[in-house]
């Protein structure tokens, strides 16, 4: 990298250069074909099991309701990183300006902090559901759930704002990022920074209270449970848990598993360059893809609201839902 002019100001015109992803032209139309598709399949999804969520009553519960959430923390990440690599890739454009840059850095570091907070709610919702069933409403209230869900954001917001202060308080010396996307570890190796403990270390405990709030909330939840579900006798509530657990047990997993792939390979510089772009896609491409089909299209009752509320859409059926099925719903939950 050439050393621009020391203590460079950065100011909304100042313009980085994103490394190139160096595909050939088979491999990059590959790409293009896969990423595309998954991210029109992800976005439209998720959107369905927000829209499935919010037009029935019948699914303003908890669990549907960080449901909604997580689906539209994945569209801000997927949105964040998969449209601009495409456009770089389709037509090899490599220049991204300053705001451009910090906004996309700051969604796809959101999008990291928050799903690891709404999967740790989530895990802590079913706990209470499967544990204390009896005290489920009282404990789990409105105000209850939004103070949460509010927690889940705005820490991740207040986190994510101090990373950047740390980073952006040191004056840029060169350009040419060094790597195909933005983040904070690609913007801090372009300032002129000299000692970055700082920043090292604060972004350690970023990532370690993400991480380790994320496996104590599930593997407490989890370990209560399986001891409850140990103890019932009730082989149909058995199955309903083990269900319900299962979901939410594969999507946490597969972002803890994305996602410290990332955190490590940012740790080791010599990683070869083509697992990081692969391991960069994969990190937002996959879990986003996956979520909606495990946690929300496989699930009886988002499949069924989903049905009806295309019916009522399209005026396939303008009849309400019996009210058997209203009750059956929330019976499920």
């Amino acid at each position: 990298m050439a050393n621009e002019t020391k203590d460079t100001i950065y100011d909304l015109n100042t313009v980085f250069v994103l490394k190139s992803m160096n595909l050939s032209g088979e491999i990059a139309y590959i790409t293009v074909i896969i990423a595309l598709p998954a991210y029109i399949f992800a976005v439209v999804s998720n959107l369905l099991i927000i829209v499935t969520v919010i037009f029935n009553r019948t699914m303003h519960e908890p669990m549907y309701i960080l449901l909604c959430n997580l689906s539209l923390n994945d569209i801000f990440g997927i949105s964040a990183m998969v449209p601009r690599s495409i456009f770089n890739i389709m037509f090899e454009y490599g220049l991204v300006t300053f705001p451009e840059c910090i906004l996309q850095a700051w969604f796809l570091h959101l999008y990291g902090g928050t799903t690891l907070l709404i999967l740790s709610v989530m895990a802590f919702d079913r706990y209470i559901a499967i544990c204390h069933p009896l005290r489920y409403h009282a404990i789990m209230s409105k105000t209850f759930l939004l103070g949460l869900i509010a927690f889940s954001w705005l820490t991740t917001c207040f986190l994510c704002f101090i990373l950047f202060c740390l980073t952006l308080r040191h004056p840029f010396c060169r350009k040419d990022l060094p790597s195909y996307y933005c983040d904070n570890v690609s913007i801090l190796r372009v300032t002129c920074a000299t000692d970055i403990t700082v920043n090292n270390v604060y972004g350690l405990f970023i990532t370690g209270f993400f991480h380790g709030v994320g496996l104590f909330s599930v593997i407490f939840s989890y370990t209560c449970i399986i001891i409850t579900c140990c103890k019932t006798k009730d082989s149909e509530s058995k199955s309903k848990a083990w269900h319900t657990c299962g979901t939410h047990l594969a999507v946490f997993l597969i972002y803890e598993i994305s996602s410290s792939a990332v955190v490590l390979l940012h740790r080791f510089p010599n990683t070869p360059p083509t697992v990081q772009r692969i391991m960069g896609l994969v990190y937002v491409i996959v879990p986003n893809c996956l979520n909606p089909v495990i946690y929300g299209l496989k699930t009886k009752d988002v499949k069924s609201k989903m049905k009806f509320l295309k019916n009522r859409i399209f005026g396939m059926n303008k009849l309400k839902p019996a009210k058997s099925e209203q009750v059956k719903a929330i019976t499920t939950m």
